[in-house]
């Protein structure tokens, strides 16, 4: 090059190297097994009560109009999942994987439960309150039956030797899913009610993430509660919004989503009430519609265990131990069971939105993850104080959704790290897997969408549920793919081995290898010898 200026500078050394591998992720301000102080605790708890609420309230609010229910019979469905979520929470913090995964109502239970209520026994049934009883018994009996799936292949340890041929790029589409996969729920729902959802999400991203590099201080406040902030502003907004009248000749489906006086909880809520089994009458049982349940009860299972790999990164623990991982699946497959003997009309899984939290929050306790469980008991007991706040106009929810499930999102593009991402392998069953993962489920939701059933059609409703429910995951879907071709595909290379990153993750592969592992999972009281997978 003519001219001369003198030769450029060269980088630095460190400069040219990349980022350096991290088993935990660093910069979490209280991690699983350090709480916070009390009080914060408190508020931090309670901030994960309020964001598991939207799940409670929405499904609810799905399936018991279509089971012929009221808000009478919404009320105590909302009251009786947010008791046995409590109580799901706890035994999972306590005895199962010991993450602070909040286990909450699940929307891969909803297509069979709606098949239950369809189902031709219950056509002629006209008055809608034996109905909604009938149909409840139902449901409970097909998820009595699916908890076994779940507590068989968890206690066993066969999801354990499953979970050991996972690796760092099976993983990736299998956690990234997990987050992206519910998409819907996020801005399309800030949508339905724009003036109130899209200042929630400016507010939120503006509180979590602007503001506290603006405004400097040695303790977090702004950011680490966040979603009080916004809900806080938000709510009172949109309540001024419906006592001024703005509401006042809109179309009711706007309506129901932009008022605050719309959800219809307070009113029909008790002012005490305790949950307890076999509220709505002992469970009836059909071959057909427990199959159909056990098979979403298997794809919240992979689910799942998507969701725990992003709690354990966001709590800044290792990587969770395949038999830790089988425990935590045991210990769902029970809290299914107990969804089924309360009757919830839905089974559980982890909370992916409250995985996101953990993120957002930057503290990953898990006595943090327990108060939050209190609160859930507390209020499900206390019907009215509980449906002040389980009556958050539903836009709110979804601007938060926006953030948490791309958290989740992130966490699985995060195990990236450990692959190499120069190999032609690598990139084949990462693209063709994350691919795969959104384009069959929209060509089965579109289908259905249409034709008003899915792309499997015969006269068998269970059996139907059984292909269309799998297939209508994207986590489910990602994941099998990635897992089938990572643990196929030119297996007899030696590089494939580190290329798939799977060698990060060897050395936890037994519970009691690496130290840390004891020290996040282990179970209190000396309870490890009543487990023999650990």
């Amino acid at each position: 090059m003519a001219g001369g200026g003198g030769a450029a500078p060269q980088p630095k050394a460190d400069e040219l190297q990349p980022h350096a591998v991290k088993e935990q992720l660093p910069g979490v301000s209280y991690c699983i097994t350090s709480p916070p102080p009390w009080p914060e605790a408190i508020l931090l708890g309670f901030q994960h009560y309020l964001v598991m609420l939207g799940t409670t309230v929405i499904i609810p609010t799905i399936l018991v109009p279509q089971m012929g229910g009221g808000n009478e019979e919404k009320v105590r469905v909302v009251q009786t999942l947010l008791f046995v979520a409590g109580l799901n929470t706890l035994s999972q913090t306590f005895f199962g994987s010991r993450l602070p995964a909040v286990i909450g109502g699940s929307y891969t239970f909803v297509v069979p439960t709606l098949s239950i209520v369809l189902a031709r026994r219950y056509s002629g049934i006209v008055d809608p309150h034996e109905k909604f009883i009938r149909t409840m018994r139902g449901t409970q009996g097909a998820l009595i039956v699916a908890s076994t799936l779940q507590i068989i292949i968890g206690f066993s340890g066969l999801w354990r030797n499953v979970t050991r041929f996972l690796s760092p790029l099976s993983a990736v589409p299998l956690v990234t899913l997990a987050g992206l996969g519910l998409f819907e729920l996020g801005f399309p729902g800030v949508a339905k009610c724009i003036e109130i959802g899209l200042p929630a999400l400016i507010a939120l991203v503006i509180f979590s993430q602007y503001i506290p590099h603006v405004i400097r201080s040695d303790k977090p406040v702004l950011d680490r509660f966040a979603v009080l902030f916004t809900v806080a502003i938000v709510w009172i907004y949109a309540h001024l919004l419906t006592v001024g009248g703005a509401y006042k000749h809109a179309h009711p489906k706007t309506q129901f989503h932009c008022r605050t006086d719309r959800a219809g909880l307070i009113g029909a809520a008790p002012w005490i009430r305790v949950p307890y089994p076999f509220q709505w009458g002992p469970p009836t049982f059909d071959a057909g519609e427990a199959f159909a349940m056990m098979m979403a009860s298997f794809v919240a299972l992979v689910e799942s265990t998507g969701t725990f790999f992003a709690v354990s990164r966001y709590a800044s623990a290792t990587h969770i131990p395949p038999s830790i991982l089988s425990r935590g699946i045991g210990w769902q497959g029970i809290g299914i069971l107990l969804n089924g003997l309360y009757g919830t009309a839905s089974g559980s899984t982890v909370s992916v939105e409250n995985a996101g939290l953990l993120a957002l929050t930057r503290v990953g306790s898990r006595r943090v993850v327990q108060i939050s469980a209190g609160f859930m008991i507390f209020f499900s007991i206390l019907g009215k104080f509980g449906a002040v706040f389980a009556s958050i106009p539903a836009p709110i929810v979804a601007a938060f959704y926006c953030l948490f499930f791309s958290y989740v999102a992130s966490a699985g593009l995060s195990f990236l790290q450990f692959c190499n991402l120069n190999s032609f392998r690598t990139k084949f069953i990462l693209g063709f897997s994350v691919f795969m993962g959104l384009s069959v489920p929209q060509y089965f939701n579109e289908y259905t969408s249409v034709a008003g059933y899915g792309p499997v059609h015969t006269n068998a409703r269970w059996f139907n549920d059984i292909i269309n429910v799998p297939f209508s995951s994207e986590a489910f879907v990602a994941g099998l793919v990635a897992f089938f071709l990572d643990n196929t595909l030119h297996r007899g290379d030696n590089t494939v081995r580190k290329d798939r990153g799977h060698h990060f993750w060897d050395r936890f592969r037994s519970f009691k290898t690496d130290t840390r592992s004891e020290e996040f999972y282990s179970l209190p009281f000396n309870l490890n010898k009543f487990f023999p997978s650990v």
